[in-house]
């Protein structure tokens, strides 16, 4: 599968809630590290994240990437990512969001999702209280130092 092929799977299962088409486009011990609700390892937790996690409060899902590079085991892709949100206080809003995708391929799959995303404009388009936002967007942030990986690119 070409890389171009596989991006467009991936977002097609996410917006077609097709968790299991989703899961098996990663490895059997694949790990998906959401920017929201952290990480999902195997293919069967991978596609409850797309069924039950994703679809918990939100539909109409809309995720297309951008300008993907790629060695072969490493790949980039800019993302923008859309959903209408169905928690009470988003009134039906719709939420966007632009982000980085990075993946570690091994044989054609993912063995590892990672993500960096902007979120916070997500959180206003939702309405969210100025309080609720701060506090998601510190709570990632100190996910984010906090990460192993992340350490060896900091000054």
């Amino acid at each position: 599968m070409t890389t171009t092929a596989m991006l467009r799977a991936f977002c097609d299962a996410v917006e077609q809630r097709n968790g299991r088409a989703f899961a098996d486009l990663f490895t059997d011990d694949g790990v998906y590290h959401d920017v929201f609700y952290g990480a999902f390892a195997g293919r069967d937790k991978i596609a409850a994240m797309v069924d039950d996690w994703f679809y918990r409060t939100a539909m109409d899902f809309r995720w297309d990437m951008h300008d993907p590079v790629s060695n072969g085991t490493t790949l980039y892709a800019r993302y923008t990512f859309s959903y209408t949100s169905t928690l009470p206080e988003a009134n039906g809003s719709r939420a966007m969001f632009e982000g980085v995708a990075i993946m570690t391929l091994r044989d054609g799959k993912i063995v590892n999702y990672h993500e960096v995303a902007n979120t916070a404009p997500a959180f206003v388009d939702l309405k969210f209280a100025p309080e609720r936002i701060a506090k998601i967007v510190g709570k990632q942030g100190a996910e984010l130092k906090a990460r192993p990986e992340m350490k060896r690119h900091r000054a």
